[in-house]
Order: structure tokens, then C-alpha cells, then sequence
């Protein structure tokens, strides 16, 4: 039986645009995820749905 491959990507820093170590495939749905780059060393709230990233409107507490 062969596996069904995935679309999938490595969610790049909106920033730097460096690539994260976090990875999402099309059925991955993250809101106000914490990525963190290890390049610029920051952290950005993101939201992703459908392998479309959008930087979060919510203010860090």
C-alpha cells in the first residue's frame, strides 16, 4: 500500500524570513501559534490555516 504524501512546508520567519524549525502540512490549523527564529532570535505570534500564514492581531500579554 503506498503512503499519500502531504503537501507540507517549513514556515519561514515573516521577519528574516529564515525557516523555523516547525513544519506544517495542509490539514494543520495553528492560531496565535508562538514561532520562535532561531536566526533573529524573536518571537512572533502567527496564525496558519491551510499553509497560509498570517501574522496574529493579538497584542502579547
Amino acid at each position: 500500500m503506498a503512503k499519500m504524501q502531504k503537501d507540507s512546508l517549513w514556515i519561514r520567519c515573516p521577519i528574516c524570513n529564515g525557516k523555523t524549525r516547525t513544519k506544517v502540512y495542509e490539514d494543520t490549523v495553528l492560531l496565535n501559534f508562538p514561532l520562535y527564529c532561531p536566526k533573529c532570535k524573536k518571537e512572533i505570534r502567527v496564525n496558519v490555516v491551510k499553509l497560509k500564514m498570517v501574522l496574529s492581531d493579538e497584542p502579547d500579554a
